[in-house]
Order: structure tokens, then sequence, then C-alpha cells
């Protein structure tokens, strides 16, 4: 009988034996695939740097001579009133284009190189129009010419068209003037009859200006974080073409500067200092790399609790708006609009060389910093924007002129306040400081701006002042940006004033509020070039709130009360992106897993008051059901699949996806 039971044992002891086989198999897949085998790919959204790569492989050469050249009408899909015309000619030869406008002053003409594969950008259409285009070129000893009509759709409902324009065309040159949004809309270009010649339909805002390459550097359309930080910028022509986009771990806001070098000086954030403040960090960016070079960290350099204005708050004390390199004394020009201040330090060392501002409510060490003024008809900034230097060496400001005081009591009201473009002219030896020119004083409150606008050297004596957040509450003018008014009745105005001589040359008012303005020809040297943009730079590693070494059994599937939040999950080419609509008070985590860690990462659910935003872009919305937040986990730091779960108030959702960096 014992004879017989011992094969069945052995068959038994197999038996247990494959048995836990697989339970350990069983949980080295539960293990790698976080629970859930059947767990699906975030949903990939295409960057715009792929998607123009993917773009251009239509751009068709072959087939096309001058009599039957290939036309793309906003060939990137995001310039509308652009085209790009391709053909090839027999020999070498340098076509001309011509723009043609409703006069001398908005027709635009450009000659390119020689070459025979002609690939020309076409700038400055009219929207709804049949544009003429005309393309000129010596072949040989014959002169070819082709008219070509580009025909282009009407412009967005929600695009501003100038209300009121004034123009003394025989002082003006045929340049467009490019503003950029105070909130979401359309970096856009007028010609001097007010028409729209060119627009950019994706979200771009803070600065617009030309490099010295010939292209234009302009903000990316995402976000590093709330209310206004962006990842970055592009380098990109006005075709909608990037050639380079440039990440920063602390995102970009409101300015930058190309330096000498090409270097860019950036305003930008440290999100991880212990303090929590923004807007106080200035980094240099080495343009060949993408990597940062120098940091200026304003709390090393500053007090963060003096010279308090009305805007000033404990996490946004500074507010940078505008950056400016000096090279002639090599310093950094920085304006900290919650400070009253406009400050100078030293490029090489960091340290503080002057300030300009009213020195009330600062301690007696820093007094030897700031000027003494002279001259009877000297007034200080006030909340000021856009602080540079003339090549006459003196310091030009857009003054917005908030409140006028650092003592409540005194303060001015909005309807006796005015904004304007003034410039100083300071002596470092003797820490004196004289007012030398202003404009805006004499147009009252009717010019003031109590947030945003810019100042713009054009030549000596030619200058531009533009008031771009003019606000108007139940009729008076309003202390407050547009975004925080508190009223139904809410009337916006941006009024831009071209001056030669101290004359007026040229006035645009639009019925919204805009950043900033610059006047360029649409044309440059620039080369239009097919080639895949540069991603130089990084978003920097987003630190977890904590790191566990456990497996999850606990998990819900998602339900009724998940899916009340409306989470949405994506993938960009260097982050993952959470988003979702949650009340304040309430704890919610999201749970990356890979293996047996689980890097826990908290999203914050509190609306922050921007008591002092300078634009009102983008920030958490408050909604029926809650505030719409956005959590981004950048993919520096993270490699391989992890699988997504995310835990409200204590509860832990797994998502069935999976994220998956390379």
């Amino acid at each position: 009988m014992s004879r017989q039971l011992k094969p069945r044992k052995r068959i038994f002891a197999i038996i247990v034996q494959v048995i836990l086989l697989v339970l350990v198999l069983c949980l080295i897949v539960w293990v790698i695939f976080g629970g859930n085998m059947n767990s699906q790919a975030v949903k990939s959204v295409e960057s715009l740097v792929d998607k123009q790569a993917n773009i251009e492989k239509n751009f068709q050469l072959d087939g096309h001579d001058i009599d039957n050249p290939n036309i793309i009408l906003n060939p990137y899909g995001n310039s509308p009133l652009t085209a790009l015309v391709i053909f090839k000619t027999t020999n070498q030869v340098a076509p001309t284009i011509v723009v043609h406008g409703e006069d001398s002053l908005t027709t635009f003409s450009h000659t390119f190189s020689k070459s025979t594969n002609h690939y020309l950008p076409i700038y400055g259409l009219y929207a709804n129009s049949d544009n003429l285009v005309t393309i000129s070129y010596q072949d040989g000893g014959q002169v070819v010419t082709k008219d070509l009509t580009i025909s282009t759709d009407p412009l967005p409902d929600d695009l501003a068209i100038p209300t009121d324009v004034i123009a003394n065309k025989g002082q003006l040159t045929n340049d467009l003037y490019f503003f950029t949004p105070s909130s979401q809309g359309y970096a856009v270009a007028y010609d001097v009859n007010g028409d729209v010649r060119w627009y950019l339909s994706q979200q771009a805002t803070w600065e617009i200006n030309r490099l010295q390459n010939g292209h234009l550097l302009i903000s990316t359309e995402r976000l590093v974080n709330t209310p206004y930080y962006t990842t970055g910028l592009y380098e990109m022509d006005l075709l909608g073409k990037v050639y380079v986009e440039y990440s920063l771990p602390g995102g970009y806001h409101h300015d930058y500067f190309e330096m000498p070098s090409g270097n860019l000086l950036v305003a930008s954030n440290d999100f991880d200092n212990e303090h929590g403040t923004v807007e106080d960090v200035v980094v240099e960016l080495d343009r060949n790399t993408g990597d940062i070079v120098k940091t200026f960290d304003l709390k090393d350099i500053l007090p963060t609790d003096q010279g308090q204005s009305e805007n000033w708050s404990s996490y946004d004390w500074f507010h940078n708006n505008s950056v400016w390199y000096d090279q002639q004394n090599n310093i950094i020009i920085l304006s900290g609009r919650h400070q009253d201040a406009v400050i100078a330090i030293n490029y090489s060392s960091g340290e503080l060389e002057w300030i300009i501002g009213d020195p009330t409510n600062w301690d007696e060490e820093y007094q030897k910093y700031f000027f003494t003024p002279i001259g009877d008809d000297f007034e200080w900034q006030w909340s000021q924007h856009a602080a540079m230097v003339t090549p006459e060496g003196y310091i030009f400001i857009l003054d917005n002129g908030n409140n006028k005081s650092k003592v409540k009591d005194n303060y001015i009201p909005a309807d006796q306040s005015y904004t304007r473009g003034v410039m100083y002219q300071i002596d470092t030896d003797n820490m004196t400081i004289q007012q030398v020119w202003q404009y805006g004083k004499e147009r009252g409150s009717e010019f003031y701006s109590p947030y945003i606008s810019d100042v713009d050297y054009i030549d000596n004596n030619h200058y531009i002042v533009h008031s771009g957040g003019i606000v108007r509450v139940d009729g008076k003018p309003s202390n407050q940006p547009a975004g925080l008014s508190d009223s139904d009745n809410i009337e916006l105005l941006s009024d831009t004033v071209e001056l030669i001589n101290n004359q007026v040359v040229f006035e645009i008012k639009l019925p919204t509020n805009t950043y900033r303005v610059e006047k360029m020809n649409p044309y440059s040297d620039a080369e239009f070039k097919l080639e895949k943009a540069k991603q130089l730079g990084s978003l920097g590693e987003t630190r977890p709130t904590e790191i566990s070494q456990s497996l999850i059994f606990t998990s819900h599937q998602p339900d009724d009360n998940y899916n009340q939040y409306d989470i949405k999950l994506s993938q960009e080419d260097d982050r993952l992106v959470v988003q979702g609509q949650f009340k304040r008070g309430q704890e919610i985590n999201i749970i990356l897993r890979r293996g047996l860690s689980n890097r826990i990462y908290n999203l914050r659910v509190s609306k922050r008051p921007y008591t002092a935003m300078c634009v009102d872009l983008w920030s958490e919305d408050e909604v029926r059901d809650g505030i719409a937040v956005t959590k981004y986990i950048n993919s520096s730091g993270l490699k391989g699949r992890y699988c997504i779960y995310i835990e409200i108030d204590g509860q832990i959702y797994n998502t069935g996806q999976y994220v998956k960096f390379d």
C-alpha cells in the first residue's frame, strides 16, 4: 500500500511546485504591470516640433517651376496670413518678392539668396482677401516676372480690431507693430493703416522680438506652472516654423535679453526654493546647449520684505518683469514691480549696484544704493515695466504710476493717475538722478494702465510708449488688472503712441489689453530652412513628495466618485500631464508605480490669490464642481514603464493607464 502512495506524493509535490511557480509568476506580472495587465498607454500629444517635421514631408519641390509653383497657405498651421511658395529653376537666381498693400507703407518686398531650389516665405497677407504677390528674377539676360493670387480666410471673431488709428505717413516706415496679448489671445501685427497683416493662432505671450540671426523669440504655448509660467521659448520665423525650442526648469515669464555672446538672459523661477517665492530668479541660457550657465537669485541680493508696494506679497515680493544687459557697465537691469524698484546688479559678481525708486520703507543699510533726485520736474516711477538703457546712457522706463506713493494714506486714486514713458539720467559717482524726458502725464487718467505696458527706443528722439493695460470699471479708471476686476461692466483698452521729436506720428487703440509692442519689418536676413528643430535644455526633474516600496492591493477601478473629478491624463514628449477638477482641502496624490517602487506626487488643490498678476493667463479657474488644476511630472529622472494610480482622499484608484519614458 505504501509503495502505491509514494508516486502520488511525488505527483502532488510536483503539482504544488507548479502552483507555487504560477503564483510567483503571477506576482511578478502583478509587480511589473502594477496589478493591471490590460492597462493602456496614456494618450500621447504630438509636440509642435514633431508636428512640423511631419508637415515638411509634404513640401513638394519636384514638378514645380515658376509657372506652376507649389503655394502652401499657412504652411505650419499656426500663422494664417503667411504662405510658402516653392519652385525650381534651371539656373541659380535670386528671386525678389513683392507683397502688394494699399500703399507704399503697406507693401513689403524682399530679395532672397541665389539658388535653384526656392522656398520663399510670404509675409504680410491681408485676411479674407485675394492677395497679389509678384515674384521676379533675372535669369541670364531675361527678367522673369510672375503674379500670384493668394486667397486667405477671415480673421477669428475674437481677434482685436483697432478702434482708432492716427498715422502721419510722411514720417513712418513700412514696418509692422507686433503686439502680444495680456491673456489668452493672439500675438498679432498691424500695419500703419491698422490692418492685421500677421497673427499667430497658437497661444504666445510675453516679449516678442527679433534675434541677431533674424528669427523671432517668443514664449512656448505650454505651461510649466500656474498661473502663466511657460516651459520656455521658441526661436521661430513668421511662418510659425520653430528652429529651436528652449526649455527651463523654472520656466519663462515676462522678458528675456539676448547677450552679445548670443546667450539668453531669461526671467525665470526656482519652484523648489524653501520660501515658495516666484519671479525672483534670472538665468543665463547657453544658446548652443540650452544649459543654464549662470543664475541670479534675487533673494541673495535684496531683502524680500522692504520697499513694499500695494501689490507686494510674501511669495511674489519682487515680481521681476524686465531683463536688460548693459554691456558698457557690465550690469543687469531688472524691474521689480512690487518694490517700485529698478535695480542694477553686477553681471560678474551678482552684487547690487544701485536702485532707482522711492527709498521709503527701506532700511538704512540700503539707502546708499538709492539716488538723490535733482531738478524741479522730477517724479519717481511706480509699479514700472520694461526698464532699459538707451544708446545715450539714459534709463528708459514705463512708469505705470500706481498710487504714486508707498504710504497708503497718500495713495493717488486711479482717476487722478497717469502712465508715462520716462527717461532718467543717473550719476553713479554722486548718486544723483535727473528726469530728462517723459510722455504720458499730459494724457491724464485716460492713458493710465495699472499693469503690463511697454516702452521702445527706435532712434534718438524716436520712441514708442505703450499703455497696454487700461481698465475702466463702470466707466471709471481702475487700479486693478482686468482679470482681478469684480464687475461685469469692464472696458479694456490698449493705447500705443509713437513719437518723433515729441510729436505723435502714429497712434493705435485696441479694444483689449496687450502686454508689449515691437516695431519690426516682417522680413529679415534670416533664410528659410528645411530642417528639424532642435530641442535644447530641460524642464528638470519633478521631485516626488514620497517614494515608497510596497505593493498596492487596495486599489479601486474608476467609479462614479472618481469620474466626477473629470480626470484627464496625457503624455507630452517630456512629461506626464494630469488634469482634474477638485475642491479645496482635498488630498490628491498621483502615484507612478514601477516594480515595487511607488513615486508619489501631491497635487495641490488651492486657489492662490494672484492679487498681483501682471497678466490674466491660464490661471486656476474656479468652476462649478471645483478648481481646475494641473500637475506636470517631467520625464527627467524617470525611465521605463509606470502604472498610474490616483489617490483621492485616501482611496486609491487604478487608472488602467501607464506612461512610458525612454
